[in-house]
């Protein structure tokens, strides 16, 4: 560093953004995308994990600093039998363009045994993150925290005084959804397709994507309910197919139920209800979602349907009965609720995508296809007469 005594400035809520909660640890801070009190309502170890991982969080400073050292420590996960997961990324925005990346080695260990479910947990050191070589002029900084590891933050060393970035007057967009939102398979953690989304739209993300977690529970929508924004965003379906978790007659009083909650605390702000992207598994086929023993006996990961689907007829759910069932209730809805729009997930991903980019895991999105998503959602969402414009004709689309 220029300076022979580095700057350590403490890491408090004003220099974070999209996060609900932050921890303070033994360590340092571990931010979290559900409140206390919502974490408290489930024992679920899948939601404890996946909301622990700061997808669209990010450390956002103002300063003329050239180094930035964060020393943090991951909580990094290990499938025995599939293929190693790379180190969680940080992403650096100088200014809103990208301008580095990095890891933290080391860090906390969990083993999850896909066939049994069991976990090992074993503790390891804090790592360190550098970036260097920046230009000397006043500059906001974003460093994007990596969207799948649990990363508690620990020390924020700079060689020159770092502050908050004040507010720019843009507009906050809360998104929740599934594995799918939270980023699984994305390239990083600003090129997860809301973040991307939220990138070309010119407004600041909370990302509520919960891997495996989108399960319409009434502590998420309280938290939403709870949450300051401006724009929002619900992307239902996908989990409750996998999980197997309700049947037709439930689902549509739970979506009800979940709407109803987030609109006591946002009743007038533009409210969009997304359906599932394609994924063939289950377009037609009920859940549970199984992991593919075969392929991972090959080091792949994959995933299969494993319901029949002649349990359609007796309430089981599939893509396709949810895809009818959002678009009725949001049209239904939208009669009383001129602010409630609808989109089709295969506006976002179809056959004709699946063609050219299928699903290598059979369920989620690689690298291109997140950025695909993601330019589709602005266009469709953000531009001209979409849910999340100014300029609203009476050809929006709705259910």
């Amino acid at each position: 560093m220029n300076t022979t005594a580095p700057i350590t400035t403490p890491l408090t809520p004003d220099l974070l953004r999209g996060h609900l909660d932050l921890e303070h640890t033994a360590h340092g801070v571990l931010p979290h995308r559900l409140p206390a009190r919502a974490r408290a309502q489930c024992a679920d170890g899948q939601l404890a994990m996946v909301e622990s991982q700061p997808s669209g969080v990010r450390l956002v400073l103002r300063t003329r600093a050239t180094v930035i050292e964060l020393d943090a420590l991951a909580t990094k996960r290990v499938y025995p039998g599939a293929p190693p997961r790379p180190d969680g990324l940080y992403d650096l925005m100088v200014d809103g363009r990208p301008a580095g990346q990095g890891s933290v080695a080391g860090g906390n260990t969990l083993t999850i045994d896909l066939s049994t479910g069991t976990a090992d947990y074993r503790p390891g050191p804090v790592g360190t993150v550098r970036f260097d070589g920046l230009a000397p002029d006043e500059k906001d900084v974003e460093i994007w925290l990596p969207h799948n590891e649990t990363t508690e933050l620990v020390a924020l060393r700079t060689d020159a005084p770092v502050g908050p970035v004040p507010n720019r007057g843009r507009k906050v967009w809360l998104h929740h959804g599934s594995s799918i939102s939270h980023g699984s398979d994305a390239a990083s953690p600003s090129t997860t397709w809301p973040a991307l989304a939220a990138s070309l739209g010119g407004v600041e993300l909370i990302n509520l994507g919960l891997g495996g977690s989108a399960l319409l529970d009434p502590f998420t929508a309280r938290a939403i309910r709870d949450t300051p924004a401006d724009l929002l965003s619900v992307k239902l379906g996908i989990n409750v197919v996998n999980a197997d978790l309700m049947r037709l007659r439930a689902f549509g009083p739970a979506v009800h139920g979940f709407l109803d909650t987030v609109r006591e605390g946002h009743p007038t702000a533009p409210l969009l209800v997304v359906s599932p992207i394609l994924s063939p598994i289950h377009e037609d086929t009920p859940g549970p979602c199984a992991i593919d023993v075969s392929a991972i006996a090959e080091g792949r990961l994959r995933f299969r349907a494993t319901g029949d689907p002649a349990e359609v007829a007796s309430g089981k759910l599939t893509l396709g009965v949810i895809r009818d069932e959002l678009a009725r209730i949001v049209r239904e809805r939208a009669a009383d609720d001129p602010n409630l729009y609808y989109l089709d997930g295969l506006e976002l991903y179809g056959e004709a995508d699946f063609a050219e980019l299928p699903l290598p895991d059979e369920l989620h999105p690689d690298a291109a296809t997140h950025r695909r998503i993601g330019e589709r959602f602005a266009e469709r969402v953000f531009d001209g007469t979409g849910a999340f414009t100014d300029r609203r004709a009476a050809t929006d689309r709705r259910a």
